[in-house]
């Protein structure tokens, strides 16, 4: 059994909630009273963590009342097994933690956000090993690349993908990543891919539909945004404070240099 003991108001209702929605049994009690005897784990705050030398205790915190009840249910399980991490890769990619063949947390983030979030779930595990499908090249490398102080391995995706009945539209990146998980791939450090002529036409493509004045930024630039140095955003800040800059120092001559824009802009289109 699971046992709540503390006296911090937020641990208790954070802690007690997710205990709630993921259907657990437990039981709460004063940091002062026995443990039943059927207690299996305790959980509480930071104040009285060396008060119940006898049991597995789990401290949580404030603000991460989940990561708690994930350590607190491994541990009621025995051994939960290793902690693997499964990402399908994208814009958006999908995440699924495991701890042994049990799903104990998913995500989908901006790509941006991928690696903080993935590093937040190994920063407490121990040997973490996190596996990234290989469908996604530009997005994927990122994620290898960018990952510090954890096992990489690399996943043939093919067929991750489940198919998806009525109402489960949207969740194919997530199950996608669990599927990953279980999958054993290549171990990797780093990854790098030179991006095709059609993978920077679609980094080029993406900047014009987010650009304010309907521009591509520069195949230099999809170049760097491939590479994980920019993201598309910051891309066309780049490429727009160039123009402003080329606009100040031709003068008057602000019309030519929008309508060099709008001409490369148009040639990008064309390009398969």
């Amino acid at each position: 059994m699971i046992v709540v003991a503390t006296s911090d108001f937020e641990v208790y209702h954070g802690v007690v909630n997710e205990l709630r929605d993921r259907g657990s049994q437990f039981t709460t009690l004063e940091p002062d009273e026995p443990l039943p005897e059927q207690t299996a784990v305790v959980v509480t705050d930071t104040d009285h963590a060396g008060e119940f030398a006898d049991v597995t205790t789990i401290v949580a915190e404030p603000d991460e009342p989940r990561r708690a009840v994930d350590q607190a249910l491994t541990a009621v399980r025995g051994d939960g097994g290793r902690t693997i991490i499964g990402v399908d890769p994208g814009r958006k990619p999908g995440i699924a933690v495991l701890a042994g063949e049990m799903v104990v947390a998913a995500f989908q983030v901006p790509l941006a956000d991928a690696v903080d979030a993935i590093q937040r779930e190994v920063s407490e595990a121990t040997n973490p090993l996190v596996r990234i499908g290989d469908g996604s090249r530009l997005q994927g490398a990122t994620l290898v690349n960018d990952l510090e102080d954890v096992q990489v391995e690399l996943v043939d995706e093919t067929g991750t993908t489940p198919y998806l009945g009525t109402g489960a539209r949207g969740m194919e990146d997530v199950l996608a990543a669990v599927n990953i998980a279980r999958l054993e791939g290549e171990l990797v450090d780093r990854r790098d891919i030179e991006p095709t002529a059609g993978e920077l036409q679609v980094i080029k493509d993406r900047s014009r539909e987010q650009s304010e004045h309907n521009r591509a930024i520069d195949e230099m630039l999809a170049r760097r945004v491939a590479a994980g140095e920019l993201t598309v955003e910051e891309a066309l800040a780049e490429h727009r404070a160039a123009s402003q800059g080329a606009a100040a120092g031709d003068g008057d001559d602000t019309d030519g240099a929008d309508s060099a824009d709008e001409t490369d802009g148009a040639d990008d289109t064309t390009t398969n």
